[in-house]
């Protein structure tokens, strides 16, 4: 995917293209950057040229190798959204993607592309409150049966549940880390999983949601997945100030979901594309900086009086048994923590009550630090007993590390906690 330079044989780096991929600057009266291309529907050089773009938009012929297809309207194409899928693609390795409205508009055109009535969906938990309440309460209502596995079931227990669903598999679904609990799910084991089965009338894919690790420290193409999901709003994004998604992956996982895109009208707007486009030069310079800093401030609630447990993928230690799984699978630990305060909802609220450079708000990844209450707010649609289950109980806190200095965000921490 990487362009070459003039004098290297190696591929430049995804940072390196960030400013120039898939644009050229002789498109648009030299401009460096690339313009926002708002408007709704493009002239055609000639009638056969129309003719062959909806052909292969509408499946009825496909792309000849190094086809560039002419745009044709911005619910099915527009330059914005292309420059950001190009160059989204270039993090994860993945031969193309799809950007959307949002990152639940993602993940549900993932379900509707690949998943029919009567299939079973094998998905870990636990997972982001919109993508739990679909799994457990909208598919359901379209006869799509769920499997559920956590991140210490093994392949044969996972394997034996779905034989006993009664159903074909259509899809296996992992969130990893887990919002909130930074629980890890093996890839590795899922894409085992997902071939086993598999047939050769119907592959059944590995969807992956990447949104707290990647694609900076974590690339799941490289362990097996068939797609990756993101909510782009939170660390691709990185600012506060859009509501986007994506997914990537190979052509052929990828062209139904495009297809299903192109008819429920999901797609991201070309202002939001030019915003994410801002954003991108700056994604490793920030998680990294964000990485650094969420480091700084586990080791400081690690050793907390009013803090009984740190949930932080840089604590795992070499003597624990999710270490192999953590080396193997992730580039780094990421800017997410989540601990459980001394107490229950009334401490939580309190250390949440007394917060001043932190802000009290539900989203993750962007340049502000964050802290949330996940079981009475973004995973309240699980219920206590569920989130029992899931270790996400009253005493957690979840937070999202930004790039402020961290000797003021430990501050903050120390003058909340002195509330509780």
């Amino acid at each position: 995917m990487a362009e070459r330079s003039d004098s290297e044989e190696a591929p430049l780096h995804p940072e390196s293209l960030m400013m120039s991929y898939g644009y050229e600057p002789q498109w648009s009266e030299g401009a460096i950057s690339p313009p926002i291309f708002q408007t709704s529907t493009f002239v055609f050089p000639s009638a056969a040229a129309g003719k062959r773009c909806f052909e292969v938009a509408y499946g009825l012929s496909e792309a000849q190798p190094g086809e560039r297809s002419h745009l044709i309207y911005s619910r099915i194409n527009n330059p914005n959204l292309e420059i950001a899928e190009e160059r989204l693609a270039l993090w994860d390795g993945a031969e193309t993607g799809a950007v959307f409205v949002s990152g639940m508009a993602a993940i549900t055109t993932t379900f509707w592309a690949h998943l029919r009535p009567g299939d079973v969906l094998a998905a870990s938990s636990p997972v982001y409150g919109g993508t739990q309440h679909f799994i457990a309460t909208v598919l359901p209502e379209f006869g799509i049966k769920t499997v559920r596995f956590g991140p210490f079931d093994s392949a044969d227990e996972i394997g034996d549940a779905i034989e006993a669903s009664g159903g074909p598999l259509g899809m296996v679904y992992a969130e990893t880390p887990a919002n909130p609990t930074n629980d890890l799910i093996d890839l590795a084991m899922c894409a085992e999983i997902a071939a086993r089965f598999s047939t050769p009338d119907r592959k059944v894919p590995l969807a992956v949601d990447n949104t707290f690790l990647g694609p900076v420290f974590q690339r799941p193409i490289d362990h097996g997945a068939d797609l990756v999901i993101y909510s782009a709003t939170k660390y691709l994004g990185g600012h506060g100030d859009i509501i986007a998604g994506a997914v990537q992956g190979s052509r052929e996982a990828l062209r139904p979901i495009r297809a299903m895109r192109t008819f429920t009208g999901s797609m991201m707007s070309p202002f939001t594309a030019w915003l994410l486009l801002r954003s991108l030069p700056t994604l490793k310079l920030r998680m990294e900086h964000q990485a650094d800093s969420a480091r700084k401030v586990a080791d400081y609630l690690r050793h907390h009086p009013k803090v009984d447990s740190v949930h932080y993928l840089g604590h795992i230690d070499a003597d624990d048994p999710r270490h192999e799984l953590y080396k193997r699978q992730c580039l780094g630990a990421g800017g997410m923590i989540s601990f459980e305060i001394a107490g229950g909802e009334p401490e939580c609220y309190r250390f949440l009550d007394g917060l001043r450079l932190f802000k009290l708000a539900v989203s993750l990844g962007s340049v502000e630090s964050l802290a949330e209450h996940p079981c009475s707010m973004t995973h309240c649609e699980a219920g206590p007993e569920e989130n029992a289950r899931n270790g996400i109980t009253q005493s957690l806190i979840r937070l999202s590390i930004g790039v402020e200095h961290p000797d003021d965000l430990i501050r903050d921490l120390t003058n909340a906690l002195d509330q509780v």
